[in-house]
């Protein structure tokens, strides 16, 4: 029993032959921000309210670790893949007196290659290593121009006692298993970006995995592992830096802005940027020493006076602010002589505890290109994976994880929820707060119910959710206790009224009698709750979307969370005059008993109804089309949803044979709660339903 701090819902027409529209149970207008407001990459995102959203250090280290894991899901890397091993090939010495250049490889995935160079100081060591990006420059590592020279900043720092490792990103020189062309279209497709694949992801991946390859060399501290990269290679820089602690120090140049955020694929995984950007991302470097390096010609112009302030104020929650460095240069894009001494001096500060004021960078004979490269003929080593091929190598591995963690038991299913919630949570996008409020829109009374509009809005969103409520008529409310049912339907709050659209459906009818109070709603684009016309397009495939936006499953789990969580507080039970709640009943029909499955976890309702209208939920073109949402399948799509809905009791019917309910079995037989659990090939009556929820007891 729950008692309800303000609560929620009521009523419609229960057996009054009149239409909605005569009615006027219209609750509109609607102006929900979601459809005026499409998030994208060239934003100016406001990221002064850091100050204000995070006034102590535990606020901070509680979004941080809800970044982490969105990094992380974005990169298709929730729950983290099984390391292979390296098989880590090293060959080709040049020798240069003080420092050599090598040609170095290893698997980062099984059959799948991260390249590069390894630049190494003479002597004994350990030496601090450091990861060495590129980015976007045509020539990649091996680029060499006024604006930007990798092969000079590497044995710069193999000179000054740094092993470094100069790897490529893919698609450019000895990384060609996926090709450019698909680095900015097919190895971004829909399709990938479900399964959580995505080039993005494979390149963090690769920097993950190449911390493990410069931790295994015997001349490496692996306690002092830098990043450093300009461009796309400071996208990188941050997103590892993000995501792996075993990073000590990161530069990342010419990069971090609050109004541009990367315009590649790499840079743009699907769900990173939402409801977060770059600037927050970077501050997951706090404590630990970071350099932002900027340039008066691109981007990163306002650094000093927009982007530092508000990371700053980060170190500051840690009493570590002399950890962070900005320096602004007078020149273009780049990561030229002026910022690479920078970064030189910063690491010889915070990796070596040098006092040096200014550390030089020294001219360097180059290496010829022909003598760098690790498959100079183009042949890759036998067992090499062709792109398809690499797809379905993760596809692969993400299935033989999933089944791996099946829940058997109580220890089996509490690891498995240690691993798969965060990963379903990270791909749905689920919010860790919601600051539900409820606005009375009107209310018409019959003798036995009262029918009340309402919107159930989200302020920290601008969210707005249409709702009627129904309530039987009680001469003493001042005691109340109440059962809500919230019901979701595909067509909206429509839905629950007959075929003829005159009356309220069966449903409605039976569980105010049975004592419920009732609510349904429009979710997201359903009913009343549709875009204007002159709302920005929302084209999941288009200028990255799905990196900076929900879609519109992912929004409809986020408008049945905030209804349910408004039943609680700020609201309903206010308006409803409800003093105990007995118990909240979540049910969903048709499609939305879907959407319901996936807000199950975390709305966590006392009873679930779920009308699964025999989808076949095996089919990739079944989700694509009608339940797309990154990373989904990855997360174990609503497999992991039924296993995490445990304890609720739970009514899955209308599986026609299609819908495998396999894993809910599973769960709930490892939970020691399979009576809790009833599931029927045959879609239930309306009275069948609610005969379920008001006699089933807890």
């Amino acid at each position: 029993m729950k008692t309800i701090l303000l609560g929620f819902l009521i009523l419609t027409l229960v057996g009054l032959a009149r239409n909605t529209e005569d009615m006027n149970l219209h609750v509109g207008p609607i102006d929900d921000r979601r459809f005026s407001v499409v998030r994208h990459l060239n934003m100016q995102y406001d990221v002064s309210d850091i100050v204000s959203r995070y006034k102590t250090r535990e606020d901070w280290e509680k979004r941080a670790l809800e970044i982490r894991e969105q990094v992380l899901g974005a990169a298709g890397l929730l729950p983290q893949p099984k390391k292979c091993p390296l098989n880590a090939r090293i060959f080709g010495k040049i020798d240069h007196g003080d420092y050599t250049v090598e040609k170095a490889y290893f698997e980062s995935y099984p059959g799948f290659y991260c390249t590069g160079n390894l630049y190494r100081p003479k002597g004994k060591g350990p030496f601090p290593g450091v990861l060495n990006t590129h980015g976007h420059w045509a020539d990649g590592r091996f680029v060499d121009n006024e604006s930007s020279s990798i092969p000079t900043r590497a044995a710069n720092l193999a000179r000054q006692g740094y092993v470094v490792f100069s790897y490529d990103m893919i698609g450019f020189n000895d990384s060609r298993q996926v090709t450019i062309l698909e680095r900015h279209d097919a190895f971004g497709e829909r399709r990938n970006r479900l399964w959580g694949i995505s080039l993005g992801g494979l390149q963090t991946w690769n920097s993950i995995r190449a911390i493990d390859f410069l931790q295994s060399l015997p001349d490496v501290d692996p306690t002092r592992i830098a990043v450093t990269g300009s461009s796309g290679g400071g996208t990188q820089t941050f997103l590892v830096t993000a995501v792996d602690d075993r990073i000590a120090v990161a530069a990342p140049v010419c990069m971090v802005s609050a109004h541009m955020q990367g315009g590649c694929r790499c840079e743009n995984l699907p769900n990173l940027r939402i409801d977060t950007n770059n600037v927050e991302i970077t501050a997951l470097a706090a404590p630990r020493p970071l350099i932002l390096v900027a340039a008066t010609g691109d981007w990163t112009k306002n650094t000093l006076e927009v982007e530092c302030p508000a990371i700053k104020h980060i170190y500051e929650l840690f009493g570590a602010a002399d950890k962070l460095e900005c320096v602004r240069f007078e020149a273009g894009h780049n990561y030229n002589k002026d910022s690479r001494e920078a970064v030189y001096t910063f690491f010889a500060r915070r990796l070596k505890n040098s006092k040096l004021i200014h550390v030089k960078e020294e001219q360097i004979k180059l290496d010829n290109r022909a003598d760098l490269l690790c498959f100079p003929d183009g042949k890759l080593p036998e067992g090499s994976l062709a792109s398809d091929a690499i797809v379905d190598q993760l596809i692969r591995n993400s299935e033989e994880q999933l089944a791996e963690n099946l829940p058997r038991d109580s220890a089996t299913l509490a690891k498995f929820r240690e691993l798969y919630e965060p990963a379903l949570k990270s791909a749905l996008s689920v919010p860790s707060q919601l600051a539900p409020a409820v606005e009375l829109r009107g209310e018409l009374d019959s003798d036995k119910t009262i029918v009340r509009k309402l919107v159930i809005q989200d302020s920290s969103r601008g969210a707005q959710v249409p709702a009627l409520l129904w309530q039987a008529q009680r001469a003493n409310t001042k005691k109340m206790r109440a059962r809500v049912a919230v019901l979701v339907h595909e067509q909206g709050k429509n839905g629950f009224f007959s075929s003829d659209g005159e009356t309220a459906s069966t449903l409605v009818g039976e569980l105010l009698e049975k004592g419920w109070v009732v609510i349904a709603i429009d979710a997201f684009n359903t009913g009343e709750h549709i875009a204007p016309k002159n709302a920005p397009e929302r084209d999941f495939d288009k200028d990255f979307f799905d990196t900076y936006n929900r879609t519109d499953t992912a929004e409809r789990v986020y408008d049945i969370m905030l209804t349910l969580r408004s039943i609680y507080k700020n609201g309903i039970g206010e308006i409803l005059k409800i003093k105990e709640l007995d118990e909240v009943a979540l049910v969903g029909s048709g499609k939305a008993g879907l959407w319901c499955l996936l807000a199950a976890p975390f709305a966590r309702p006392d009873k679930l109804v779920v009308d699964v209208a025999g989808i076949d939920i095996s089919s990739d073109d079944v989700l694509l089309a009608d339940f797309y949402v990154p990373c989904l399948r990855r997360a174990g799509d609503f497999r992991t949803a039924m296993a995490l809905t445990t304890p609720v009791r739970a009514l899955i019917h209308n599986t026609q044979g299609r819908f495998d309910t396999y894993w809910a079995d599973a769960a709930y037989k490892a939970a020691n709660c399979y009576h809790k659990l009833l599931v029927s090939q045959h879609k239930l009556t309306e009275k069948q339903i609610a005969i379920w929820l008001s006699q089933t007891g807890h």
